[in-house]
């Protein structure tokens, strides 16, 4: 049949309008709500205590991933950074909290100023009409995940207080004097639903000799955890979020039961009870976004950081805490016997050797390596010439991992639940590359996104592309991951209808 070219175009555009009324409308505000350390199965375990306005609101009515895998070494700073850039630590560059700087001879600390890749906040912070905002307990890390001097931060500074850099807004002082932490010294740590008299899983002591403790155990509490999802309702309440001309994004770094985990462990009963708290903490988010911009008028999406191990039992510890200046000397002593350099640095879980005057460093490398596996502590390792003792999907993660320049000489990775030893006979570490570490629930919900549970694994590089989509913002320049388009909505005629399995 033959078409002339204005019929053609006519079909087209009928084309192009037709799909246009599929594209479900953007809302004024996105809220990501990056959860430090959270695991599904921390979910899983309170769900029959769940109520009905928090988590199950979520996971029933948003797109829910449940295995969301970082594959790569999981501390904070590297899983925040790669949730920024959708790029892996060996694109962005953050291989872990602290790394050894060969130039500086010193260790130093992840920060915005070393990152190698542009963020999800930098590129809508670049947009026309839009406003950015980060909250989070640590400065270094609500940096680092903006990436962008143009977003406004906000932190809980030294005293409990919330504070920002360059000029505070007019209601900060105000809320910062009525929120007196005083009011929570000795305060109570009650489980969800205890009866009056109950006795308290922790106290908050207070000692003016020693106000770190408090804080300590403050910033690592359901209080805590509490004030930083009060503060965000209080954000968008007062700079009326979502609410005019602008597109506005917000990330609230939740970092309370990472604190509480690096004591505790995976397994904890107070870890259980944090959960719950969340819980009730997402529920006052929702309603406070239910009155302010109003239901339907936002999409908020959790993510999880990294997760955690479980802590040693008391008679495995000596064997399961690792010590890791003894497994420094280990490698050192097999080294030196073999005229191969020796051991600069050792940050877990990067060997830095110094090699000089060796024509081949990818010998000493190797030796390294071979050495550290004689050590009943240690799994496997990684050089930086690419050798991997074991070929598996572990080899993925190495590789992740690694970046040239900061990752030293040997990767390390320690057997199953082994932790760092800190010399105080309990608590655990982050930044493994296992399950448990590498493994967190992911959500998406709001008008943009359908109701669904999708089992398959995804990466948590593919988290910023599928922001940037709903943002209507190009992708950060580094990401490798993809657009979740099972996540998002479509006309009602096209959607795909998926069971809920519970």
């Amino acid at each position: 049949m033959d078409i002339c070219r204005r019929t053609f175009g006519a079909y087209i555009l009928a084309g192009l309008f037709t799909r246009a009324l599929a594209i479900v409308p953007r809302p004024k505000l996105l809220v990501l709500v990056v959860l430090e350390q959270i695991r599904r199965d921390y979910w899983e375990g309170v769900w029959r205590q769940l109520g009905a306005g928090g988590l199950r609101r979520l996971l029933d009515n948003g797109a829910y991933f449940p295995d969301c895998r970082h594959l790569a070494a999981s501390y904070t700073s590297s899983t925040l950074a790669t949730l920024a850039t959708g790029a892996w630590p060996a694109q962005h560059g953050i291989v872990a909290d602290v790394w050894f700087d060969r130039v500086a001879r010193k260790p130093v600390r992840a920060s915005d100023e070393s990152l190698l890749a542009t963020t999800l906040t930098a590129q809508i912070a670049a947009a026309q009409d839009t406003r950015t905002y980060v909250v989070s307990l640590d400065p270094l890390e609500g940096a680092l995940f903006a990436g962008t001097r143009d977003a406004q931060l906000f932190w809980m500074d030294e005293e409990g207080h919330f504070a920002t850099r360059g000029e505070a807004p007019s209601w900060l002082v105000d809320y910062n004097r009525l929120k007196p932490l005083e009011n929570l010294h000795n305060a109570a740590w009650l489980a969800v639903g205890a009866t009056q008299g109950a006795p308290a899983l922790r106290t908050l002591t207070f000692d003016r000799a020693r106000p770190h403790e408090f804080q300590t155990l403050y910033r690592s509490s359901p209080f805590g955890q509490g004030a930083q999802f009060e503060f965000l309702g209080e954000l968008v309440s007062q700079e009326r979020l979502g609410q005019g001309s602008t597109f506005d994004f917000v990330c609230l770094i939740a970092g309370s039961s990472a604190l509480l985990g690096y004591e505790t462990g995976a397994n904890s009963p107070l870890m259980q009870q944090m959960t719950l708290q969340l819980d009730r903490h997402l529920e006052f988010l929702l309603g406070q976004l239910d009155r302010g911009p109003g239901v339907n008028s936002y999409d908020l999406v959790l993510a999880g950081a990294h997760g955690a191990p479980p802590a040693p039992r008391s008679e495995s510890r000596p064997r399961m805490a690792v010590n890791g200046e003894l497994l420094a000397q280990a490698i050192q002593q097999n080294l030196t016997a073999r005229a191969l350099g020796r051991v600069e640095r050792y940050l877990y879980p990067f060997l830095y050797l110094d090699a000089a005057g060796l024509l081949v460093p990818e010998q000493a490398r190797q030796a390294a390596g071979r050495a550290a596996l004689d050590q009943p502590a240690v799994a496997a390792y990684f050089t930086a010439g690419g050798e991997c003792s074991i070929h598996n999907e572990f080899e993925q993660r190495f590789r992740n991992s690694f970046h040239p320049r900061r990752a030293g000489d040997v990767m390390l990775a320690y057997q199953p639940e082994y932790v760092e030893d800190y010399g105080l006979g309990r608590g655990i570490s982050y930044g493994s590359l296992y399950s448990y570490d590498i493994q967190t629930p992911l959500c998406f919900y709001g008008p943009q996104f359908r109701a669904a549970t999708f089992e398959s694994p995804v990466q948590s590089v593919d988290i910023a592309p599928t922001l940037a989509r709903a943002a209507g913002v190009a992708p950060p320049s580094s990401n490798s991951g993809r657009v979740l388009g099972e996540a998002f909505a479509v006309a009602p005629d096209e959607q795909v209808k998926e069971e809920k399995p519970r």
